[in-house]
């Protein structure tokens, strides 16, 4: 069996090489980029996989479709990478009869954690109880500078086990300065779809800050490496850090740089904090967003996590120019960074999406916990039962989601990616289910999942991951949280 998987990745690398080398031979061709010719031949290339494990499958239980959509005795049926047909269960058995069959209590579209962090994944409650920017410069930055490349891959694989066990099919995910790499072959390997980017950070950065040039060349080269990759599951977006970290020309070469490439979006954090706006305002007159629209970070191909401290004028940015919108409750609550407005965004027709944001801060990815989150903090911040009703917290996590990551996922319907998850209720806590909608807001855990599929692959199975050794990952992580711990602390 291990002589079969090596076997393949080198037929998969080298077919890879030979795509680069064609369109490098293009660019030759066309007088651009002689070093990319050359490069093309000399360095490894991305895996442009073919699907080789894909099944023709009938999933059957309670369908939930989509947040309006339920199918109490349904089914969904899957072949290669689509979903075929979604529907009732007795006429698509007879329609499909010799399709392999599973059944689970609830059949969902799979998750989208539209703000995370997997390579923060070894700093779970490493900095509990502290003001958010001293959080972030005094114990994660810190962190993420003394990880080196085993640890980020570790870290991020370990952030993307517990995505896909949670149900989350697709990530935004923030990466770190250095290593980024890592993140991109992890997600690869694990199988998970994914909005990756390679942090920037060039003002008052301590031991990440980069040069300018330096870290938007290096985005550059991980764009032409990654956007695209593993069969389109994995795609580029741009993300400096926010704008305390980055200076005007770091995030004008940010939108240069996503404007010059077919589907690269942009990702970055806005507003999370009263002492954030008041630095961005300080050093150039505008408050965040405004400074953000003013160096082209706004737009319908942008992702602001948080937004929590936002005006009126703000607010009509955010929507004249489509920008999505990401709330992270827990994050938020944890931080004591405040409640963001989801329902005023939503009333705006602004896209308000759902993520976790990272371990540190969370300290968990499951996203059933943050449906629930979102839910009540709404609730109670508007002393409005009505606010937020499970119908539109579903709704975020997944089809919002899936408008921020320019990937068509997030609901059941044929033609759309077989990104599917069963979940089962046959614990206490989740009977009875009277409403499946309600039950996956307000009941479910991110430990219900039995089942998660990705472009029609079983990537997680009853407690198993196919692609990775959940044990080893989970051991080596504990050992390399270890080592960074006893590195920082012996520089105190």
């Amino acid at each position: 069996m291990e002589r079969v998987r090596t076997q393949r990745a080198v037929v998969l690398t080298t077919a890879s090489t030979a795509i680069a080398a064609v369109d490098a031979t293009r660019d030759l061709i066309a007088g651009r980029s002689w070093s990319r010719f050359v490069d093309a031949f000399s360095r490894p290339q991305p895996l442009r996989e073919w699907h080789t494990s894909l099944v023709v499958m009938r999933l059957t239980g309670t369908v939930v479709a989509d947040s309006d959509t339920v199918y109490e005795d349904g089914a969904v049926v899957t072949s290669g990478d689509e979903i075929v047909a979604v529907g009732d269960r007795q006429r698509l058995v007879q329609q499909y009869p010799d399709h392999d069959s599973r059944s689970f209590d609830i059949v969902a579209p799979g998750l989208v954690g539209s703000h995370v962090h997997s390579v923060q994944s070894l700093g779970r409650g490493i900095a509990d109880d502290e003001a958010l920017l001293d959080w972030l410069f005094d114990h994660v930055l810190p962190m993420e500078a003394a990880m080196d490349a085993e640890q980020m891959r570790t870290a991020a694989t370990l952030g993307y086990m517990e995505c896909l066990a949670s149900g989350v099919t697709t990530v935004v995910d923030h990466l770190s300065v250095a290593h980024a790499d890592q993140a991109f072959e992890a997600a690869g390997e694990i199988g998970i779809r994914g909005l990756l980017g390679k942090v920037l950070m060039d003002h008052d950065a301590g031991a990440l800050q980069e040069d300018t040039d330096a870290a938007l060349a290096e985005s550059e080269r991980l764009i032409e490496r990654y956007h695209g990759a593993f069969d389109d599951r994995i795609r580029y977006a741009v993300t400096p850090r926010f704008a305390v970290s980055c200076t005007e020309r770091c995030l004008r070469g940010a939108r240069d740089l996503a404007d010059a490439y077919d589907d690269v979006r942009i990702h970055t954090h806005a507003s999370e904090n009263r002492d954030e706006i008041q630095t961005v305002e300080d050093r150039t007159g505008m408050r965040n967003v405004e400074w953000l629209d003013e160096v082209g970070l706004t737009g319908p191909d942008v992702t602001l996590a948080h937004c929590v401290w936002t005006d009126e004028s703000e607010r009509a940015i955010l929507a004249e120019t489509d920008t999505t919108v990401v709330h992270c409750p827990s994050s938020n609550m944890k931080l004591a960074s405040g409640i963001a407005p989801v329902e005023a965004y939503l009333q705006r027709g602004i896209t308000v999406a759902l993520g976790n944001d990272g371990p540190p801060c969370n300290n968990t990815l499951d996203p059933f916990t943050e449906m629930r989150q979102a839910a009540l903090l709404a609730k109670v911040d508007g002393l409005d039962a009505t606010a937020l009703p499970a119908a539109t917290v579903f709704r975020m996590a997944t089809e919002h989601g899936g408008q921020a990551t320019g990937f068509d996922v997030g609901a059941l319907a044929p033609g759309r990616p077989a990104d599917v998850i069963g979940l089962a209720t046959d614990t206490a806590r989740s009977t009875p289910v009277h409403d499946p909608l309600s039950h996956l807001v307000f009941a479910a855990h991110g430990d219900d999942v039995r089942f998660t599929m990705v472009d029609g692959e079983i990537v997680y199975d009853d407690g198993s991951f196919a692609r990775v050794d959940g044990d080893a990952v989970r051991a080596d992580a504990q050992r390399h949280a270890d080592s960074i711990d006893a590195e920082i602390s012996s520089k105190d």
